[in-house]
């Protein structure tokens, strides 16, 4: 009862509830955007590319994926450095309009070269929305209740998943529709990209009314130092914060971003479905994530702690993945999907991660850790498919690899939040000096 009724003064703060349900739809077109590519790869590479071998087609799908991170990775310095500079609204505005252009582009592509260029655009456009639409609702909601405002915004944001496959899997309607019109025919994966573009324009003109941080203007005023590096990379206290922020993050992509994002290639085969496609073991864990996301922020603000709840998903992170890679052989696929459910609520604490990241620094640099630390996160699963890569390549079986890999990494973040300060509650108005 107590959560329920600190959950309604929460919503009868105006000023509160409208910067809520902005970001969260904001989040829920940004991770549809995120999402995109891995639902589409497939018949958007074959489209393209329809006399080429299956595996020419599957390289190439993990070379996109990884410029998309890579884009991603740009972005996260870009809008963060930006978000303190200029302000966190102005981050909102740019990055909406980059990746809503990227992605209606990304409809017409007709070679490689081309659809390379755009996903490392539509990556960097990417990158600033979750960043900035964090730092604003910690920054402008009560500090006790802000948790409930970031488990909002991911858990209805996480959805944006959902709807990518529904949207791609019910083309054929739009794209009839759009010949009715036009007189234009458009296949599936062009009909998703088109629908995320303008979802994402339309999103623009709402936010148009959109506060600014309170603490940033005052910040602005007093002429403080904004968005420099030189307060994360050479002050040797939060460089170690800001490490471990991103160590804490890891498992939650070695999961997205190893496990299911490569269904279709690796793990279903592995487990003797040869019929798994990546579409539905991508919305399935991201349905997973949006419960898991709410549970964890209401356990957060019961036991008022960020740590204690990071501990708990990664305990169960290391148990659901132990049995999907070693106690699910001879499955069928609707038992496959629901690993994948319990795989996305088992690290479904990611909006905790991301508020986390943003409670640990103070406002001159905020926007800039809030933005990078996801970002980076997001990029590191090319490291954790390298590690995977290599462990293959030395004949140690697919599924004992990505055990290895998962446990060295959910090691290591249950290392870094047992060393990082609670947040809960913290009062985030406050600056960092070098000194």
């Amino acid at each position: 009862m107590i959560i329920f009724e600190q959950m309604e003064n929460v919503v009868f703060n105006r000023k509160s509830l409208m910067l809520v349900i902005i970001a969260s739809l904001g989040y829920f077109v940004d991770i549809y955007d995120l999402v995109l590519f891995g639902v589409v790869k497939t018949d958007s590479i074959k489209s393209i590319l329809p006399f080429a071998s299956d595996a020419t087609r599957g390289a190439i799908g993990k070379m996109l994926f990884n410029l998309q991170m890579m884009g991603m990775f740009i972005g996260g310095l870009l809008w963060g450095i930006l978000g303190d500079k200029k302000g966190r609204v102005k981050v909102l505005f740019g990055s909406i309009l980059l990746y809503s252009l990227a992605n209606i582009a990304n409809a017409f592509v007709t070679d490689i070269p081309s659809y390379c260029v755009i996903r490392v655009i539509a990556g960097i456009g990417l990158a600033g929305e979750l960043g900035a639409g964090i730092t604003l609702v910690s920054e402008l909601m009560p500090k006790e209740k802000r948790g409930y405002g970031t488990m909002i915004i991911v858990c209805f944001g996480a959805l944006g998943a959902v709807f990518a496959k529904l949207v791609y899997d019910k083309g054929d309607f739009f794209s009839s529709i759009v010949h009715s019109i036009f007189g234009i025919s458009l296949l599936n994966w062009q009909v998703a990209y088109i629908v995320g573009g303008i979802l994402g324009l339309l999103l623009l003109l709402i936010r148009m009314g959109t506060l600014e941080s309170g603490m940033f203007h005052q910040m602005h005023q007093e002429g403080v130092k904004r968005g420099d590096l030189k307060l994360i990379f050479f002050k040797r206290s939060n460089l170690i914060k800001y490490i471990q922020c991103i160590i804490i993050g890891i498992p939650i992509w070695f999961v997205i971003g190893l496990l299911i994002m490569n269904s279709e290639d690796n793990f279903g085969p592995l487990l003797g479905l040869k019929t798994i496609k990546n579409g539905y073991a991508v919305m399935y864990s991201y349905i997973g994530l949006a419960v898991g996301d709410l549970v964890a922020g209401l356990l957060s603000q019961l036991l008022k702690s960020r740590r204690k709840v990071v501990m708990i998903f990664l305990s169960m992170t290391i148990v659901v993945t132990s049995l999907f890679l070693f106690g699910s052989r001879n499955i069928n696929e609707g038992t496959y999907y629901f690993y994948c459910f319990l795989l996305g609520a088992s690290t479904g604490y990611w909006a905790i991660f991301v508020t986390i990241a943003a409670e640990q620094f103070g406002t001159n640099i905020r926007s800039t850790a809030a933005n990078t630390i996801p970002n980076f996160v997001r990029g590191s699963v090319n490291l954790v498919v390298l590690f995977f890569s290599f462990l293959v390549s030395s004949n140690i079986e697919d599924g004992l690899s990505a055990l290895i890999v998962g446990l060295t990494i959910i090691s290591l973040a249950l290392w870094s939040i047992y060393k990082l300060k609670e947040t809960f509650g913290k009062d985030l108005n406050y600056i960092e000096e070098l000194s």
